[in-house]
């Protein structure tokens, strides 16, 4: 369970410093060993899976320093101190600064090694703590960005959580409005990258005559108009993700030039040979089926399969109706919010409304649909417009959707959410049964509802 963590040892004695690195090795520990603190430090990241074992007296930079500038870098990281007969006040002093522990010279390499396995472990559990913790705080964070109870939209944040922890590049498949930006930038901000930069494309939206200039940038001269250097979007995303949305509108001739980014990393301005090197994730996203597209010659079939290794699919609103209470809730609170109105009451006849409609906008016609609402202007969505979909399905999304809300209000307790629909217990168990309705998810939840 120790394996990942690596032992940097720091002293300026060279006999003593390999001596004492052997004798870690043969424990089976991985060591990085240097002769002073300067040259360690670099080597030396907050959270990284290291820990310390350093000599106090050195020339140059001291164990004393080196253990404050590490304490300011990861308050967490153990430091061990070597120190002679002479120091052990400043070593203890240095333990009440931060210092894991120390040990005196000459000591028996058992006593060494001792506290190197102490502080191993310690380390461990502190990165095993932290990656819980963080990735708990990432399940809080998607939940709040991708809402839905749908199994559909649970299948979406579950697979956004794996693939963030990875460099992987994504391909994000959805309708318009299905919030393809969204998950991008959830991919971006639960990643390591991102504290670096979020850079946006729609290949829908550039003339394919800048296409070229926009994402991989060029020379001055390159074309007619080009005065200056100008620095492409991908280059721009060094360090953090580059997301390209409607990527099935970029040119055949340019698709050749994102394959080789993909492969090697690198770019090229145009009107320039010179070959950059970046490092950026790339998250691209299309609405159509770039499969069908790649056999019928549109699209290179190479850069597809490239892209298509972490596919994430988004459902379209109609496939997740028993989302549409939560979503049109979420939304005119919003709306309410940025016009300064009052949430209007939703009546369950809306809702049902709501749920017989189509959608083909997707949540970002849901979305208009709030705010209009809000706004005191009528909507085709909120009654006006029947659906095509058969009645027995309409009745059966409804019916879902308002044992969901009721159970959403009531969090989950199943007696009061039968007393609000009027429900024998007996029946609203076995409906809730048949729409695969669990009430746990929903106990805790204070959630404050103004659906009636």
């Amino acid at each position: 369970m120790q394996d990942n963590v690596k032992v940097i040892l720091i002293d300026d004695d060279k006999s003593a410093r390999l001596g004492t690195e052997q004798a870690l090795e043969l424990a089976g520990l991985k060591v990085d060993s240097f002769p002073s603190a300067s040259l360690a430090l670099p080597q030396i990241t907050p959270a990284s899976s290291l820990i310390v074992v350093c000599d106090v007296l050195m020339r140059g930079m001291d164990g004393l320093e080196l253990q404050q500038r590490l304490h300011q870098l990861d308050p967490d990281m153990p430091v061990i101190l070597i120190t002679g007969h002479g120091d052990v006040s400043m070593a203890v002093k240095a333990m009440r600064h931060g210092a894991y522990d120390f040990i005196e010279k000459p000591f028996a390499p058992d006593q060494l090694l001792a506290a190197v396995r102490r502080a191993v472990e310690k380390r461990r559990l502190t990165l095993e703590l932290d990656t819980l913790q963080a990735k708990l705080k990432n399940k809080q964070a998607i939940a709040t960005r991708i809402l839905g109870i749908s199994a559909a939209v649970d299948m979406v944040r579950r697979t956004v959580l794996d693939l963030a922890e990875t460099n992987a590049d994504v391909l994000i498949v959805g309708e318009t409005g299905t919030g393809k930006e969204i998950v991008a930038r959830c991919l971006h901000d639960l990643s390591g990258r991102r504290h670096g930069r979020f850079v946006a494309v729609n290949g829908g939206a550039l003339p394919e005559s800048l296409f070229e200039s926009e994402i991989f940038g060029h020379q001055p001269g390159a074309f007619t108009g080009a005065k200056g250097k100008r620095m492409g979007k991908l280059e721009h995303a060094h360090g953090g993700t580059f997301f390209l949305d409607e990527i099935e509108s970029m040119p055949l001739g340019l698709q050749v030039k994102l394959l080789r980014v993909l492969q090697e990393r690198t770019v090229e301005h145009l009107g320039s040979n010179e070959v950059i090197p970046i490092d950026c994730r790339v998250v691209a996203a299309t609405k159509v089926d770039l499969h069908d597209l790649s056999f019928k010659g549109y699209f290179r079939a190479d850069l597809y399969y490239r892209l298509n290794v972490a596919p994430v699919f988004l459902p379209p609103l109609r496939d997740r109706r028993e989302d549409i209470p939560l979503l049109f809730e979420h939304f005119v609170l919003d709306a309410a919010m940025r016009y300064g109105r009052p949430a209007p009451i939703v009546s369950r006849t809306q809702i049902g409304a709501l749920m017989r409609f189509q959608w083909p906008g997707n949540l970002r016609e849901l979305h208009n649909a709030a705010d209009r609402f809000v706004l005191g202007l009528s909507d085709e969505a909120l009654g006006l417009v029947t659906a095509e979909e058969p009645l027995t399905d309409q009745i059966r999304h409804f019916e879902r959707a308002l044992i969901e809300a009721e159970l959403r209000k009531n969090m989950g307790d199943v007696l009061a959410t039968s007393e609000m629909l009027s429900v024998p217990i007996k029946t609203l168990y076995d409906k809730m049964q048949r729409h695969s309705i669990s009430s746990e998810m929903y106990k805790g939840m204070h959630t404050k509802s103004f659906l009636r």
